[in-house]
């Protein structure tokens, strides 16, 4: 079958809307209970901020995938789902679960890392992994030992990229909304209905978020996603990357051979990022799980900019990283010479950030 526009537009108008209605209500739930982000020496804000915004993903996402999917299979035609989508699902919701108790109670780092990889090893055993290369440094297919330790790392590091990097008003979810709008168009290029779905459902649901978090302040709705959020947002984009690399069932359209670079690409920032500070504390002889204000978003403003200006510079320079490994792959270069040109690239520009921030 087909996915129409419609559905499409569908599914991101009925999480949007339900988004909306519904983080109003989490506003008041975390004012009455006093639930909020306290400041503290490493964040930005300064006052206490409601932080289960995104409390408010998984629910709003399903409601718009599930409409969408009444809307075109209830007239008797059978939907099929791959195991990869039900593992998903209860992945997803035991991270989302686990990052509720986080905001709710405080759970320690090694148990909500535990949870992580529990839910990150469904993704192999359910044959959804990293498997081939695609000549990165010359490397094809992997044995399956390899793809299984590779598979559940990358998810591990999306997962918790997404989580540090939602330090500044619209960054995690800013970031999120381009990435996942990026793969509501390649899917829909491939016609696998249910990830183009899921993509476009959380858009919704993200936009809706952003609002708040953006603007919200102008009519005292601001509010935080929250690990219940950025965890679940990093496993979900985790999984659709990661499917979007493997070779498709779809009948009729044709593998893309620059699946892999596009699932690379579109992570690439948050994770490089998160790579760069480990090492950068792994060499000061520190714990590469301390907290500290290192990240880009922290450099940048430390320069004298703003949140917003910041979120703008952020923003550009994934768009650029986007258009130069775009331009790169179209003049026939290797996915190995532009996985070392981005890195070089993202290691310059962090250090005269660095340099320029002192």
């Amino acid at each position: 079958m087909t996915i129409n526009l419609t559905y499409i537009i569908i599914a991101f108008v009925s999480s949007l809307l339900f988004s909306l209605i519904g983080t109003p209500f989490i506003v008041k739930i975390c004012n009455k209970h006093k639930l909020y982000d306290q400041p503290n020496g490493r964040k930005i804000h300064k006052e206490d901020i409601p932080r289960l915004g995104g409390t408010l993903f998984m629910p709003s996402m399903g409601l718009g995938v599930t409409i969408a999917m009444l809307m075109m299979y209830g007239r008797g035609k059978e939907l099929e789902v791959s195991i990869s989508a039900l593992v998903m699902c209860v992945g997803a919701i035991l991270i989302y679960l686990v990052g509720i108790l986080d905001d709710l109670k405080g759970l320690k780092a090694s148990h909500k890392f535990i949870i992580q990889c529990i839910a990150a090893l469904g993704f192999p055993l359910c044959n959804l992994m990293i498997n081939n290369l695609h000549g990165l440094f010359g490397i094809y297919e992997l044995p399956l030992w390899i793809s299984y330790l590779l598979t559940v790392f990358v998810i591990l590091l999306i997962v918790n990229a997404m989580n540090l990097i939602d330090g500044i008003d619209g960054l995690a979810s800013g970031f999120s909304i381009i990435i996942l709008g990026a793969l509501v168009y390649f899917y829909y290029n491939l016609n696998s209905i249910l990830f183009c779905l899921i993509s476009i459902s959380l858009t919704g649901a993200l936009t809706a978020f952003f609002i708040y978090n953006f603007f919200g302040a102008v009519g005292k709705y601001k509010i935080f996603m929250g690990d219940s959020g950025s965890l679940f947002l990093g496993y979900v984009i985790s999984y659709l990357t990661i499917k979007y690399q493997m070779p498709h069932e779809a009948v009729g359209v044709p593998y893309p051979e620059e699946a892999f670079l596009i699932s690379f690409t579109l992570v690439f920032i948050p994770c490089i990022d998160v790579i760069r500070v480990a090492l950068q504390r792994k060499i000061q002889g520190r714990n590469i799980f301390d907290a500290d204000k290192t990240h880009i978003h922290h450099m940048i403003m430390d320069m004298g900019f703003g949140m917003h200006s910041t979120l703008a510079i952020i923003i550009c320079l994934f768009s650029c990283f986007c258009l130069i490994n775009w331009g790169l792959c179209t003049v026939g270069i290797t996915i190995t010479y532009i996985f070392i040109i981005d890195v070089l690239l993202y290691s310059l520009i962090a250090g005269c950030i660095g340099w320029l921030k002192k």
